[in-house]
């Protein structure tokens, strides 16, 4: 485990807040997003890499929709897609649940001793974000719930992270944004965000580890940037 601070410079402000995404981050489910946005795409004839898979994650349809069309041509629509996905994923979920990433309980147990904030800042809709925190005994940990569903625009945009930070009171340079994802990280940098990444599926890459406050192995790692 280890924790790696590229630009402590940034961090002039005492960090009061923690703003989360969910998949990949708190719960251990890209994986099970990776997995049935391939089978879905099988499903409906088409075959996607693990690699365009990745592609998807955080992508609402305005994003969504176009980078499926570079991938496949105009004849793909992502809704279809993405219910197909829902369908099989909420089968699957339903049957074995999702685990919590390693250090969640350990990273709020600590924030709470010491009064700093919690927030979700997920692409994911309300309903889901309720139903899988409930389901591990983490909902009511987090002050604030914010949805992608429920902004103008969806990450990269900055509109969740914005809007996380104002939800807690504080100002984006207040709080530390956890993401797994480039295009989380993105999203946290452009509001102002400390942007911290604890990979899951892959490490970021040169362009999105120059937009790093800091890279954690894991979430028990991020203790240490709130000492």
């Amino acid at each position: 485990m280890a924790l790696t601070l590229y630009h402590p410079e940034w961090g002039r402000h005492p960090i009061r807040g923690v703003l989360f995404d969910m998949d990949g981050l708190v719960l251990d489910s890209e994986v099970l997003y990776t997995r049935f946005w391939r089978e879905a795409a099988a499903a409906l004839g088409y075959t996607m890499t693990v690699e365009q898979s990745l592609g998807m994650r955080s992508l609402g349809k305005k994003l969504g929709q176009p980078y499926l069309e570079s991938l496949f041509g105009p004849g793909i629509d992502y809704t279809q897609l993405r219910n197909k996905r829902i369908e099989l994923m909420d089968a699957y979920v339903n049957a074995h649940g999702i685990a919590p990433k390693l250090g969640i309980y350990e990273l709020l147990d600590y924030m709470q001793e010491k009064g700093i904030a919690a927030a979700i800042t997920s692409s994911s809709p309300m309903e889901s974000i309720e139903k899988h925190l409930s389901a591990v005994n983490l909902l009511h940990r987090f002050q604030k719930l914010c949805s992608g569903h429920n902004i103008p625009n969806g990450k990269p945009a900055p509109d969740i992270y914005l809007l996380g930070a104002a939800e807690l009171g504080l100002k984006p340079e207040e709080c530390l944004a956890l993401e797994d994802s480039p295009t989380g990280i993105l999203s946290a940098h452009r509001a102002g965000c400390l942007s911290v990444m604890v990979p899951d599926l892959d490490q970021p890459d040169e362009a999105t580890t120059q937009l790093l406050y800091a890279k954690a192995d894991s979430l028990t790692d991020v203790i240490g940037l709130l000492k």
